[in-house]
């Protein structure tokens, strides 16, 4: 057996980042330059906390944070060691940092994406030998494999408080797809199709492609507003669990206005249950489609809790809107993979997509927390209960600005100015920490609070 390796760290308390970011980068960067090998054995949190003169809890972290990003390896008994990552050993040489002005190698502190590092290699790999045990098909089934709409349909009654049955649930590649099959059934030419202003543009692209008239619904802090709605919407798109892009959760009393719209004027709800799952110091509320299934279809998607790399969602409705869905997706040839189905099947029949999703809230917390720490002070934050992303209201005069040199320092930013299809109402910075480590979501903030300050002083939320 390897003995374990002396590690020449060196840590520094006047830094700004915690020690045990600090160690943790140290330990990723000696693993990629070559410094520690796989099957390395790592010294024992006690043993390394003694030699940094450091308390344990700062090994720990650390450890805990590489283990989640599949760096290292625990052997029961035997110690810590270097994951086989199972690519080629990079050269030692580390290369030059790339100047900061480079957006592509900054910090990405755009929303949508998820972090996707962290992730159960056993799991994952076990999952996807036993999707090669189903038989390839001539006729795939436009619903989905039968067994994962079992197990989504249980996923959804323990996670949302959902009572739905597979009859209720057809399996897409994912929210785009999901949107293409209700505008398939619901719209066409000459119908007008409502979408969250500002909102999700992949909703307006595709409703418009099938040839509805596209309608700008205003939102304001808590979702979209009610009142004013036109009564003649075949189809209305909104994202209660957390707005996108201002982050707000529709209450109840709007909840119920708005489906109470909805059976007044006959429209369907096209609910996108964006970031449902990662929530931060609220109670959950009910999904909309849980309040009235007879007037909403819920899409679902594993882009964000897994990765969109995997491709597979779910839009859960009526049982005769979904047969009806299922019948149209024949005649446009349009299915799910069935060994992805397989392998996503897997992962919710074990445990392991409902153990991923823990990891990833309390991961996805500390960035949230992180964002408002550095943030807070300087600007108005909105959304910051839920989800992967909140808003940083600014003027629109400083926003323009503060996005060119945050990229000149190597931070990339999105603003609200291309998420409207009307009149924008409502200014700033759209900070997703889905994908950036903590780390570099503190040194972006960091970044980002400086250019705010110099620009802007906003009033604080409590003047």
């Amino acid at each position: 057996m390897r003995t374990s390796v002396d590690l020449p760290v060196s840590l520094s308390r006047e830094s700004a980042d915690p020690l045990s970011a600090q160690l943790a980068d140290w330990l990723r960067r000696a693993m990629l330059d070559g410094t520690l090998t796989p099957g390395e054995r790592l010294p024992s949190t006690r043993a390394l906390a003694a030699q940094l003169e450091v308390s344990r809890t700062v090994v720990t972290e650390a450890y805990q944070q590489l283990y989640a990003e599949g760096w290292l390896d625990g052997r029961h008994g035997s110690g810590t060691f270097v994951a086989d990552m199972e690519a080629p050993t990079p050269p030692r040489e580390t290369p030059p940092p790339p100047p900061p002005a480079r957006p592509e190698a900054g910090i990405d502190l755009t929303a949508g994406q998820p972090w996707v590092r962290d992730y159960d290699h056993a799991a994952w790999k076990r999952a996807w030998r036993k999707a090669a045990d189903l038989p390839p098909v001539a006729s795939p089934d436009p619903y989905g494999l039968p067994r994962l709409r079992e197990l989504l349909a249980d996923h959804l009654r323990r996670a949302r408080g959902m009572a739905v049955g597979p009859e209720n649930i057809l399996v897409t590649r994912g929210t785009g797809n999901g949107l293409d099959l209700c505008a398939l059934a619901l719209l066409g030419p000459g119908t007008r199709a409502g979408v969250e202003d500002p909102g999700y543009h992949v909703a307006r692209t595709v409703f418009a492609a099938r040839g509805a008239e596209i309608v700008p619904c205003p939102v304001d802090e808590d979702g979209v507003i009610v009142d004013g709605l036109p009564g003649d919407l075949r189809v209305l798109y909104t994202t209660p669990a957390h707005q996108y892009p201002l982050g707000g959760r529709l209450p109840i009393p709007r909840r119920e206005r708005l489906l109470a719209w909805a059976r007044s004027t006959g429209a369907t709800i096209v609910e996108d249950d964006y970031d449902a799952e990662f929530r931060y110091d609220v109670a959950p509320l009910p999904a909309l489609y849980g309040l009235d299934p007879s007037r909403v279809v819920l899409l679902g998607t594993l882009s964000k809790t897994l990765s969109p790399d995997v491709g597979v969602g779910w839009l859960v409705g009526d049982p005769a809107l979904v047969a009806e869905i299922a019948g149209l997706r024949r005649t446009v040839a349009d299915r799910t993979s069935g060994p992805v189905q397989q392998a996503v099947a897997t992962l919710l029949e074990r445990g392991d997509l409902d153990r991923h999703l823990r990891r990833m809230r309390l991961e996805y917390s500390r960035r949230r927390a992180a964002v408002v720490e550095l943030l807070g002070p300087v600007c108005r934050l909105r959304g910051d209960t839920a989800g992967l992303h909140l808003l940083a209201e600014l003027p629109e005069a400083v926003v323009p600005a503060v996005i060119e040199r945050a990229r000149e320092r190597g931070v990339l930013l999105d603003s609200t100015g291309r998420h409207h299809h009307g009149r924008e109402r409502l200014h700033g910075l759209v900070i997703g920490y889905g994908s950036a480590s903590l780390a570099d979501v503190r040194r972006g903030c960091r970044i980002l609070a400086e250019l705010i300050a110099s620009e802007y002083q906003a009033p604080r939320p409590s003047e």
